[in-house]
């Protein structure tokens, strides 16, 4: 049958950004928490839900979440822009700042979604190429921002799928030579709690930066899809003239706040997740993979081929089909842009992490 309606031709070429959500026993390829959110949250989150005004709307201004992100940042609510996860967050700022006629400047490979929501919203997207370690060439960087002058430019630390982190000196020399460009920085930090490091430190507002952060990852929450923005407030002021009213449900909004009432618990299971992250890096460093080092909650490697050369697509596709028939799943990258043979593996429990370097030692063995 014909279709009478076609989407735009632009966006009907983009392919989607989704993970196989198999049935599998250990499953580590989506970065979520391998812990649930503290009994303590979630009791006093079905209390407070008896007390819900369900027939109205939620409040418009999110103030009680606002003012909560705000404290635990050290900044003012002004300051703070929550919505729907954080993926909502960037597309709030590129419907703001992006759009016909603008561009955003990107460092590949990074977060898929970056470049996919900039052209959905008909924003045109030039790309820089990391370095062979993934990291960004501060100086070439500098360069880019004043040759391009994009609306937006966007830093992924840690990156993702990479891992990697970017040093402070490199965000700082992008965001200098942003403020000369009339460029706004966009400081993706979903898994920012596990780094070493965050642009944070950089908020001011006269300094055309943002920080983006998600509730997914540290808080154990990526089922509520809760994120929020910390930057200058014009920029707050700018992303609320296109946010959707009413945007951030009530239950969000009470889950949002309960949740920073759990921040030592947040705070250590962190803790294990990077003692974990380590311990695997260890094993890794005994089989036959490469690996790069990470700031966040997983891993990317590359299996080498049998005869111990560098790994192909066709390796990583063998090894990560060996894995799900070992009942344990990971994120398969080998046949991404600057990727090939690469898988990422994000950090579990130590009982699944123990499942998946038995499975990967059995595959891959020893160099």
């Amino acid at each position: 049958m014909s279709r009478p309606v076609t989407p735009r031709a632009d966006v009907a070429l983009i392919a989607g950004y989704h993970s196989p959500q198999l049935d599998v026993e250990v499953r580590l390829n989506t970065n979520e928490s391998p812990e649930p959110p503290p009994d303590g949250f979630t009791t006093a989150l079905a209390g407070a839900l008896r007390d819900v005004a369900w027939n109205r709307y939620p409040d418009r201004a999110a103030t009680e979440l606002r003012a909560r992100i705000a404290a635990f940042h050290g900044v003012e609510p002004a300051q703070v822009f929550c919505a729907n996860g954080s993926n909502e967050v960037l597309q709030s700022v590129l419907l703001a700042y992006g759009g016909p006629g603008r561009r955003a400047l990107v460092w590949e490979p990074t977060y898929a979604l970056h470049s996919h929501i900039a052209r959905v919203v008909g924003t045109g997207v030039v790309v820089e190429e990391r370095a062979a370690d993934f990291s960004i060439d501060p100086e070439r960087a500098v360069q880019r921002v004043g040759e391009v002058r994009p609306d937006v430019a966007f830093l992924c630390s840690p990156n993702n799928p990479t891992g990697t982190e970017d040093p402070a000196a490199t965000t700082e020399a992008v965001v200098a030579a942003a403020t000369s460009a009339g460029t706004l920085v966009v400081a993706d930090e979903a898994y920012g709690q596990f780094a070493s490091s965050s642009a944070l430190d950089l908020i001011a507002d006269d300094v055309p930066l943002v920080v983006s952060r998600t509730y997914s990852k540290t808080w154990s929450l990526a089922a509520l899809r809760l994120g929020y923005l910390i930057g200058p407030s014009w920029v707050v002021e700018d992303l609320d003239r296109v946010a959707l009213p009413y945007r951030v449900d009530a239950v969000k909004q009470l889950a949002g706040v309960l949740a920073l009432d759990h921040v030592d618990d947040m705070e250590s299971r962190v803790a294990r997740v990077v003692g974990e992250r380590e311990r695997i890096v260890g094993a890794l460093g005994s089989l036959g993979v490469d690996q790069w080092p990470s700031g966040a909650n997983y891993l990317l490697f590359r299996p080498r081929s049998q005869d111990g050369s560098p790994g192909s697509v066709e390796r990583g596709d063998e090894v990560w089909q060996g894995l799900v028939d070992r009942s344990v799943l990971v994120r398969n990258c080998s046949g991404w842009p600057r990727l090939g043979g690469c898988l990422r593996v994000t950090v579990g429990t130590p009982a699944e992490n123990d499942r998946f370097i038995e499975a990967l030692a059995d595959l891959v063995g020893t160099p």
